[in-house]
């Protein structure tokens, strides 16, 4: 798909708007309602098939197709971040009424971090063909180890605690700490020197933590189309959306036990696809997957999962 500067601009643009908006109409601290969760969610998922309606005009049921297989596949790879921002969340014990403000800032810096990632990775394939086999490799090795990781456990909802990175650490050590929250400022003096606030490093926790999700997020959906421009706004709207699906399905993450088998199984899928397309373009006459294919197949993944978690939930409660 042939995408002009202007059309980018414009995108972008709108992103901005819509980001601003959101952030200006939830900016006082509160608890965020059940009601208003989902309500955001609802308007961003409109908002994401609206513009995959729009590639379907404009450019085809191509664009279109990689757009709603991409955008799938990075919502329900985001679902499993969740999972982790409720480890961070607990960690720093982020008093309710500011998790909202957090997942804001976090959710930003991980779209920008996002932003890097995909147009380093648009460079090194536009350069070098072969890196879809390192690409479909490293896909199939992570699918493996979310099952190990799944059927070995962890903790109670079969994620491993949340422990700080060093690079967060290095950061505390460098600039230091206050010993408490601040309502939503950043930084304070304290003892006559500015430190951080606990907000802000919940809000790096979550920034730096997403750089680990890209790097099988961002292959993942390489693997169903290579048009940087539909890469981009598919993990832009499936992130934009984070935020209010964290409150709105909060208490329903415990539920999903079965979703790491059905990452596992999309993560293993796109890799053997990328490892096709790569032979393919080797000049090896193998079949390739097709996006209405890939698609479905997707789809019908999360479903099953998301069915097989919630009965196998039910009846553990029953037991």
């Amino acid at each position: 798909m042939n995408v002009s500067l202007s059309t980018w601009l414009l995108t972008v643009a709108g992103l901005c708007v819509l980001v601003a908006a959101d952030f200006f109409i939830g900016r006082k601290p509160h608890d965020v309602s059940l009601r208003e969760a989902g309500i955001w969610t609802a308007v961003w998922v409109v908002l994401a098939c609206l513009f995959g309606v729009g590639l379907l005009v404009v450019g085809g049921g191509g664009p279109s197709g990689e757009f709603f297989a991409g955008y799938i596949t990075e919502k329900s790879l985001s679902v499993d971040n969740l999972f982790v921002f409720v480890l961070i969340m607990a960690k720093f014990a982020v008093p309710s009424q500011y998790q909202q403000r957090v997942l804001m800032v976090g959710v930003l810096v991980a779209l920008v971090l996002r932003a890097v990632f995909i147009a380093a990775g648009a460079a090194i394939i536009s350069a070098f063909s072969w890196v879809f086999y390192l690409f479909g490799a490293f896909l199939i090795w992570t699918a493996w180890k979310l099952i190990q990781d799944a059927r070995g456990g962890g903790s109670a909802d079969g994620h491993e605690e949340y422990e700080e990175n060093k690079l967060l650490k290095s950061v505390e050590r460098r600039f230091g700490v206050a010993d408490r929250y601040h309502g939503t400022k950043l930084w304070v003096e304290e003892n006559g020197r500015r430190v951080m606030t606990p907000m802000l490093v919940v809000m790096l926790a979550i920034g730096f933590t997403d750089i680990l999700f890209a790097l099988d997020s961002i292959p993942a959906i390489y693997g169903l189309t290579q048009d940087p421009y539909i890469v981009f706004t598919a993990n832009a709207f499936a992130l934009m959306g984070l935020r209010q699906l964290y409150f709105l399905i909060g208490g329903l993450l415990r539920k999903l036990v079965h979703l790491s088998y059905g990452l596992s199984v999309i993560l293993g899928f796109i890799g053997v696809k990328l490892v096709l397309h790569a032979l393919h373009e080797s000049g090896v006459h193998v079949p390739e997957i097709g996006i209405p294919f890939s698609l479905g197949f997707i789809v019908l993944v999360l479903a099953v999962t998301t069915a097989s978690s919630l009965w196998a939930t039910r009846r553990r409660e029953r037991a």
